[in-house]
Order: C-alpha cells, then structure tokens, then sequence
C-alpha cells in the first residue's frame, strides 16, 4: 500500500544569501513559511513586504529575486506503515533548488514546470526528519547559462529564455517584474513496498464519432518496483462508468497496458454543443497475495484516479482554395471557436486555489467563450484549473511555455525540456477539455521578421523543439490529441509564419500602429491573438495608485502601464472617436479618462470580432488577447487584475454570441446586417431592422423571418436615407437588441446634450436602476463601483433612442435611495462629454 503524506507543516523561511539591496533587518531572520507559497507572499503574510501591485513597490523589490533563501521543516515517517521504499515528491520548485534531508543534499532543480522525485529511503528516521530547500538567485543561473550558450534575443531585456521558469515572472508587456522563489507546489512523502503506480496515462477511443455508444478507455501503466523486492507478478485493475477489467503486469517489466469497454458511454461536448459528462476512472495496482481492487486489502499496491470524458479531437489543416484552414473539430463537428488568451491569474501563482480558477472561468463562460488558449509565458496550470475546463467545457489549447525568444537546444535546458513535457502531457492526458498542444508563442515569427538570425548565427535557438522534440512526445504519449508547431504558424517553412491566408494569424499592427477601423481589412483564417487596451476600473485603478487622486498619467500610473508607448497609443486609439476631455479636477478627469479609453477598447473589440465572425466559415475562430491581468495595471485584458469586468467584456458577450447579428461597418460601403448561426439549433425567429433619426424619427423598417440551420450564414440589407445626416441602424429579435450602430462617429455627430430621467428601486441582490432617455444618449454606462468596490452590473453602453427606457440591475450592497445613483458620473453617456 502506497502512503502519501503531505509535508506541508512547520516550515520557516531564510534569507540565506542576500543581495546588497534586501533590507538589513530581513537577513539571517526566520520568517514563518507556507508550503505552497513563495517569498512574496511569505513576506506579505508577516507583514514585512508592502503589497508588490500597489504604487510604485514593484520597482523597489527586484532585489528578491536576486537573493538566496531557505526552507526548512522537520517531518516524522508514518506510524508502523511497513514500507520498504520513501520518496519525496516535489510536485513544484521554483526554480534552481538544492534539497538536503537530514544534512544530505538528495538532488537539484532548475526546472519551474516540473515534478522532482528523489529517494531518500536510507536518509529516514522514524521522527525529526530535517528537510531543507535551499533556492539560489535565478539570475546567478541564468548568467551561467548565457555564458556557456552565448546571447540568444527576446522581445524583453530579462534572461527568462536560459531557464524553465515563468517567463512572465521577468515581466512583460501588462506584467511586472516579480521573480518568485519558492516551494510553489505541494510536497509530499511516497511510503511505500513492492510496487506503485509511476504513472497512469488514459486514452479514449470512440466507436462512433459524434455520437453516443460504444467507446473504450485504454489505461497505459508505468510501475515503479522495489528493486530490493522480489520481482513478481503484478495486477492491475480499472474501473469506469460501472465496468471493470483486470490484467498483468509481467515479472521484470515496468510498463502494461488495460482497456476497459464502455458500451453506453455519453459524449464530452464543448460548452453550447452539448453536456459534459465525466466518468470516474480508477486503476489499481495489486499483488496476488489480496483481493485486487479491493480498498485495503492485503494484496492492495497503489490506486490512481481521476476523472475523464469521451470524445474525439482533430485539427483540420488540409490547404483549400483559399489557403490553410486551422479547423477544430470535436466529435466530428466543427467548432466555432470563441477564444481568449489566458495569461497566469496571479504573478504568484502558489496562492491561486480553486475558487480563483473559478471565479476567472465563469467570466469566460458568461461571455460565451468556448475555448481558453494556455499562452506560453505562463505555466501549465494547476489540476485545479482544467478540470474547471472540463465541468465547464471549455475547450483548451495548451502551449508548451516557449515565448518570444529563442532557446538553447543543448543541454542542460534540453533535458529539462524533454522531462518537463513528458510530464506534462502525461499530467493532462485525462482531461476532455484539451484539444491541442501548441509549439510555441510568436517564435517562428520573430525569427523571421525581429532580426533575431544576425545575432543567434548557426546555434540552435528552439526550431528542434517546436518541429521535432515535441512533436514526437506528444505522438508518443498523447496521440489522438493535435500538435501545431507554433502560433502564428503557417504550416509550412516557405510560407511566412504570420500568412493570413494560412493557418492561426496574430493581429498586432491594429494596436501598435493603426486605428481599431483596420480590423476590416483582415480576412484570415483563424486569429489566435489580437487586441485592444483599456485601464482598469475604477475601484482597481483607486487602489493601486497611491501618489494622490489617480490620473491618466503620472509616475505610479506609467508603471502600471508596461506596454511600449502604451498611454500614447491608448490616446492615439480614442481620438478618431471620442472627445478629448480634460478638467481641473482630477477625480472627473479620471473618470472621464476610464469611460472613454475603457469604451475605445469595447468598441475596438466589437468591431474586430464582428468582423471576424461575419467571415465564418472562411475564418473558423479568434482569441481575444486576453481575459484577464495578473495585477492591477491597464491591459488588453477585458477583466481587470482585481476581477472587475471592464466595459470591453460586455462588448465581447455581444459579439460572442452564439447567434450572431452583427450591422457591418466597413468603412465606404452601405451597412448591412450579418447573420451567423453558430448555435447548436436551427435558428428562427423574425428578425426587425430599423433605421431611426437621432431625433428619434424612424426612417425604415423591415421584418425578416430568419430560419438558419446550424452554420449557415445570411446577411439583410439596411436601406439608409441619402444626403442626411447620422443615423441609428438597430436589429432586433422581439424585444432583444442584438446590435445598434450609429453611422457616424461621435464627434461627428453632434450629438445633443444628454437630457434623461434616473430612478432607482430594490431589488432582492441589489439596485434596479431606470435611465428615461428624454434625448438620444450615446452608450449609457452605470458606474454603480462609485457606490459600491464590488457592484456588478448586468448591461452596459446601452443607447437609447428619445422616449426609450432601460432597467440596469446592479448586484450591489448599496441602498436604492443613496443619493449617489444621481451623480452625472455614475450614470454616463458620451453625450455628456460632447454634447452641444
């Protein structure tokens, strides 16, 4: 019987080796410590670190990750277990880590993403184990490495390319520079005699795809042996869905395979295609002196579980008349997909649990997003954040962590490389939700276009990773799941990597160069990254900002900007469309500053997925770049780092909607409306067009009854008045907006001063608020965190039409009759900022 105790008690922290800026009082000093945890969040816990995220702290704490610290525990053995074997496990080290149990060093890391297992059977005592962890400065490795390897370019200045750890740790372009340390995963102690379970690798196979019926699952076996032990016979059992078989793993061998059939088994299916069963999978292994399988018996080795789907997955990549489509089909259909790019949660990503996961993916799902793209900067998340995936079904497209840099391909970094995907593919072979394992992110494109051949020369700098290395490990150890080389990649050497005719694109030049208008001329094949920026929230901006009332700018605000050139271009992005206020006072200008700049960038996400979703199927998908932020800072991101939905996340809901009507934009020709039913029914209904007057005067109408089967697209005309002035176009469905556009731009459109009616009442979560529009009101926003850090409202940039109404619900602790809801900056429109 295997053991497994958590180590996860009694632990202290020291600063061992310290740079010439830690403070004097924290040298030599033991601070209490958790286990998972890292220095950051250690310190903060004692109160001797000011927060990281807030003012201008970051800046003055780099010296933690140019420091040597420790950890230290004592642990006693389980009582009277009878085990001949003990292993410690490691499940996460962060990052170049010697181990000593009992004054013996047992091993060393240098490698974030991976499980480190050492024995230590003969260094154990029955009680008062030391266990010490001592974790050099990253950078003293990382200067070795680059020494040996030479210069091999970034897109940043950090040498987060010479090492297997967070790359984003070293700061990127919406992410601090917070390089952690510590025990960032939990340790345990493996007790145990005869055999265990190395490792169980589930593959499914279905008889039918898309539906179902028959399906099998084949558990592939890795054993451990005591090599002290008598080489027997072993048994192995599986269990699943109600069904069981047993078979053997030979004396001598170390590796077996067992299948069990499943003849009713229910398909897995991404979110708004169908239910997401999962099954139970439990393999035991046993000898012959016990019941196998039978919890406690004599005869009982070691059980492995977890839970699985059954479905199928392929990417369609067979070049066509227009060029490389990158096509996901799951169960045999072909997936729409509504991506966003997922960067890590947290920049300390030891404290992130299940709630955390949860809560970021369920804004995801209540946007109608279907798959969650796992950028390569990152980690590969924890167990916790796929099986929320899997409940969910959101579908993930998983990078192996190289990102916008080149990489030695010599050891040591090569066999780390190999260890850690290995690992990983077989960590998250059982999970239904992965549907693809990427190469890399943005490196085939910068060895083309960012001159990064002039200085790498003839080294190696990664191509035998993305088209080689992984590649074979994912044909050996995941092969019924898809592999891509890179994104963007074209699928081919001779074309470029960032072709928009083949395969995945990334769209940056729209953000660094180009108004948001230029999404118009894309017509790709799928887009895995793109975006705009927007601040943060109010409540999140008032926080991090601590040098007097926040502005737009200004020393603690440009470092909560990482982006190159970041406030020029947010101003460059909302000029051509909305005004440019300033007031004296700073509160307004702020607030001021955040609607407009948040409301640019839900406009520019709007515009681009409509767009992009009106070219379906010819375009099978987008990832937005990107859901969330690891710290409060202004970003791409349509939810804040401290969790509030900016206003870009309500314009993503709209647009990632799974019927999908959108009025067309392009800049020189006549709008019309574009239909798409990426919905699992037919769609019918009768759709309502309308052509109104700011004033309110209706110019034309029309009423078509839409039958769509699923996948098909239409489109309906829009007949506009010649010679006029602005008008508003809208589509209904009975009393639904799906879209309304204004044909003009704001500061165009002298539009008329806002003129409306708030009135409040209770609401059994909150705050019913009614805005009555005596004018025509240009996208209403209720600001409801004025009153409230942590109110959510259900709508926002809602216009209205003179004499229309719309009832925002708040989720709120704020009172119905807080004079507040009045103020002109809770309740905004751009009139307010324009009007005449």
């Amino acid at each position: 019987m295997t053991v497994r105790s958590t180590i996860d008690a009694g632990w202290r922290l020291t600063l061992t080796d310290p740079h010439p800026d830690a403070p004097a009082d924290l040298r030599g000093r033991v601070v209490p410590a958790a286990v998972p945890g890292c220095v950051h969040t250690d310190l903060l816990a004692a109160g001797l670190l000011a927060d990281p995220y807030v003012g201008l702290n970051e800046a003055e704490q780099h010296w933690i990750g140019r420091s040597g610290w420790t950890w230290t525990t004592a642990f006693d053995l389980p009582a009277a277990d009878g085990a001949t074997r003990r292993e410690l496990v490691f499940h996460g080290l962060d990052t170049v880590a010697e181990i000593s149990v009992n004054g013996r060093v047992v091993g060393r890391t240098a490698n974030m993403h991976r499980t480190h297992v050492f024995d230590v059977t003969d260094l154990l005592v029955p009680t008062g184990n030391e266990l010490r962890v001592r974790v050099d400065s990253v950078y003293a490795y990382t200067d070795a490495r680059r020494a040996e390897s030479g210069e091999l370019p970034t897109t940043y200045e950090e040498p987060f390319n010479h090492v297997r750890k967070m790359a984003a740790n070293f700061g990127w372009d919406w992410g601090p520079t917070l390089v952690t340390a510590g025990i960032w995963k939990p340790v345990e102690l493996l007790s145990w005699s005869g055999a265990r379970l190395e490792s169980v690798r589930p593959s499914v196979t279905v008889e039918r795809p898309g539906q179902d019926g028959p399906a099998a699952v084949t558990a592939h076996v890795a054993v451990r042996r005591d090599q002290d032990a008598p080489d027997a016979e072993l048994l192995l059992t599986a269990t699943v869905a109600g069904r069981r078989a047993t078979g053997r793993v030979p004396a001598g061998a170390d590796t077996a395979e067992l299948t069990v059939e499943v003849p009713d088994a229910r398909l897995w299916w991404p979110i708004g295609l169908g239910d997401q069963p999962l099954y139970d999978l439990e393999v035991t292994l046993s000898s012959d002196t016990g019941a196998p399988g039978a919890p406690g018996a004599p005869g009982a080795e070691d059980r492995w579980s977890r839970r699985i789907g059954f479905r199928t997955t392929v990417l369609h990549t067979v070049p066509d008349r227009a060029g490389t489509p990158f096509e996901i089909l799951v169960n045999g259909v072909h997936v729409p997909v509504r991506g966003v790019n997922w960067i890590p949660e947290d920049c300390f990503v030891s404290r992130l649990g299940r709630a955390d996961y949860a809560a970021a993916l369920d804004h995801a799902v209540a946007a109608n997003v279907n798959l969650m793209r796992v950028w390569g900067g990152g980690i590969y998340e924890k167990d916790e954040f796929y099986d929320l995936c899997d409940e969910r079904g959101l579908l993930v497209w998983q990078d192996f962590l190289f990102a916008c840099a080149t990489y030695s391909e010599e050891e040591p970094l090569r066999g780390e490389v190999l260890a850690e995907a290995r690992d990983n593919v077989v960590r998250l072979a059982p999970h239904p939700s992965l549907v693809l394992w990427n190469g890399n992110n943005e490196n085939l494109w910068g060895f083309r276009d960012w001159g990064w051949p002039e200085i790498v020369g003839d080294r190696t700098w990664g191509l035998g990773y993305y088209t080689e290395l992984l590649p074979a490990i994912v044909a050996e150890l995941d092969p019924a799941r898809p592999y891509w080389p890179g994104s963007p990649w074209s699928g081919s050497p001779d074309l470029h990597p960032n072709d928009p005719l083949h395969g995945p694109i990334h769209i940056w030049d729209v953000w660094n160069e180009r108004d948001w208008t230029a999404y118009a001329e894309y017509q790709p094949r799928f887009v895995a990254e793109f975006g705009f920026q927007g601040p943060a929230c109010r409540p999140t901006v008032r926080r991090a900002i601590d040098d007097g009332p926040p502005a737009p700018t200004g020393p603690v605000a440009d470092a909560h900007q990482k982006a190159k050139d970041g406030v020029a271009k947010l101003q460059r992005g909302v000029l051509p469309h909305l005004p440019d206020r300033r007031r004296e006072d700073p509160e307004q200008e702020m607030a001021d500053w955040i609607y407009l700049a948040q409301l640019n960038q839900a406009r520019a996400v709007r515009f681009g997925v409509d767009h992009l979703r009106g070219q379906w199927p010819r375009c099978s998908g987008t990832i937005l770049w990107q859901l969330n932020d690891c710290w409060p800072v202004a970003s791409w991101s349509v939810v804040d780092g401290d969790g509030h939905r900016k206003l870009a996340w309500y314009a993503l809901r709209a647009a990632y909607r799974p019927r999908h009507a959108a009025v067309s934009q392009a800049t020189g020709r006549r709008p019309f409306v574009r239909l798409t039913n990426n919905g699992a029914d037919p769609w019918r209904t009768e759709l309502t067009v309308q052509v109104h007057t700011v004033a309110g005067e209706r110019l034309w109408e029309a009423v078509h009854p839409v039958a769509l089967p699923v996948g098909a697209t239409a489109s309906l005309p829009v007949d506009l008045p010649s010679g006029g002035g602005p008008s508003v176009v809208t589509v209904r469905d009975g009393a639904q907006v799906l879209d309304r556009i204004l044909t003009a731009e704001d500061i165009a459109a002298d539009l008329p001063a806002a003129r409306l009616t708030v009135t409040t009442e209770a609401a059994p979560d909150g705050v019913r608020v009614r805005v009555l529009a005596h004018t025509f009101l240009r996208d209403v926003v209720l600001h409801a965190d004025r009153l409230d850090d942590d109110a959510d409202v259900d709508e926002q940039m809602v216009t209205l039409l003179p004499g229309e109404a719309h009832v925002f619900h708040a989720r709120t602790t704020a009172a119905a009759d807080d004079p507040r809801w009045q103020d002109p900056l809770t309740v905004r429109c751009v009139n307010d900022l324009i009007g005449s």
